[in-house]
């Protein structure tokens, strides 16, 4: 392998970041590390300089200017925007796909149809232009069904309708987003989310984990970014893993290539494990968030490593060391969120020796203020996250770490891991 990078520039501000870029400092290769614009929490551990994520002229200026060698990019608009592209004119290393692989994010519609020509397992759909195409398709259908917006919506582009009535509303809302719509089959069963790093035909699948995505506990309310996440996910049984890998991941891996993608950096795969089998919900491509937070700390290797590898083209026969324990983070977020929340709000945090063994605060919706107190700047404003040998003392670990925390407009579930707990 390739000497490693002596300095690496993580693009973001969230909790994705701050786990990429605590991972990144564990590095015996000891890198100087940048972010921009980062956050509070990622102050901590890396420069931090003021250029926003989407700013790609920004960006690439600032890779040259600092002397980066090497650049990891944690969001998916700057990868859609095509700043790896950029960055590669520039000749300056990155992870992340190119624009033409961030479209499998970009555009859902683009994703089915390549499901769908190379035949991997995924729910049936059509697409509608606009809202009054869809709603004349809807007028002719009972059942629940799944509509979404084509493009990037901040993993709130999605509604779960339970009728018509619903399904005609999230049409109508999804259409004020713009661009085209998306009518899925609504398949049932359990979600699960694989993580591959990839590099043209060679990948790395990384441990499995599951999300939270609905703000309320049970699974109820609006869709959000993540509420919390844990890993491993008992539900992908070694034998459905193999079947996984068989039947879409590799599938997945090889299409991208035959679709002339140089794909380097994360297919995040999202599943639905139904009764005929695993089927395709979407891609991402990046990092999810906060399934991040949780399988980063179950790696032995080390991540820069295994990210320089991807991004050079050097992934074939990489060997992934993978810790026998349990990772859980809970999100703290703003009360209101998905919806209008308050921000500014001052937070009180643990010192790091005053937190329970094996658990850590990740900074994702944090700031600054003129005081120097870190202050509330998002709708998703921490992540909580714990290791531990098992999955319950994981959970117990980071609900204590959360009760430290002084903030008065907190909000978090209080049963992520619990559907696996209860099997257990």
């Amino acid at each position: 392998m390739t000497a490693l990078p002596r300095t690496v520039l993580v693009v973001g501000s969230g909790g994705r970041e701050h786990a990429l870029v605590r991972a990144i400092a564990a590095s015996p290769a000891r890198p100087r590390l940048l972010c921009a614009p980062g956050n509070a929490g990622i102050a901590e551990q890396a420069a931090c300089h003021p250029v926003a994520a989407d700013d790609v002229p920004g960006l690439v200026a600032l890779a040259r200017r600092e002397k980066a060698d090497f650049v990891v990019v944690g969001p998916e608009v700057p990868l859609a925007l095509g700043l790896v592209d950029a960055l590669a004119g520039a000749g300056i290393a990155a992870y992340g796909p190119k624009a033409d692989g961030a479209r499998l994010e970009a555009s859902k519609i683009y994703t089915k149809e390549i499901l769908q020509k190379y035949r991997i397992p995924t729910a049936p759909a059509r697409f509608f232009p606009g809202a009054p195409e869809a709603l004349a398709w809807l007028a002719g259908h009972s059942g629940p069904i799944v509509v979404k917006a084509d493009g990037l919506a901040a993993g709130k582009g999605v509604v779960v309708a339970r009728d018509r009535a619903e399904a005609e509303a999230g049409v109508r809302a999804l259409s004020q987003l713009g661009g085209q719509l998306l009518l899925e089959d609504c398949i049932s069963g359990e979600e699960t989310s694989i993580l591959v790093v990839v590099s043209g035909r060679d990948y790395v699948i990384l441990p499995v984990a599951q999300d939270h995505k609905r703000a309320g506990e049970g699974d109820t309310g609006p869709n959000t970014g993540g509420m919390g996440a844990f890993s491993p996910a008992d539900v992908v049984t070694s034998e459905l893993m193999a079947r996984i890998e068989r039947e879409i991941v590799k599938p997945s891996v090889d299409a991208i290539a035959e679709e002339g993608i140089d794909f380097r950096g994360t297919l995040f795969i999202g599943l639905m494990l139904t009764a005929s089998g695993p089927q395709v919900l979407e891609y991402n491509t990046r990092f999810g968030d906060p399934e991040t937070q949780a399988i980063l700390p179950r790696l032995a290797t080390d991540v820069l490593a295994l990210l320089w590898a991807a991004a050079r083209g050097g992934l074939g026969g990489f060997r992934l060391e993978v810790r026998p324990a349990a990772a859980l983070c809970v999100v703290i977020a703003a009360r209101g969120y998905p919806g209008s929340y308050p921000k500014g709000r001052a937070i009180g945090l643990p010192a790091p020796g005053q937190l329970p063994p094996g658990t850590a605060i990740l900074h994702a919706g944090t700031a600054r203020d003129a005081e120097g107190r870190v202050v509330s700047a998002g709708g998703r404003v921490l992540g909580v996250v714990a290791l531990a040998p098992t999955l319950q003392a994981a959970a117990d670990r980071a609900y204590a770490a959360c009760a430290q925390v002084d903030y008065a407009d907190k909000y978090f579930r209080r049963d992520i891991g619990a559907r696996q707990l209860r099997r257990r």
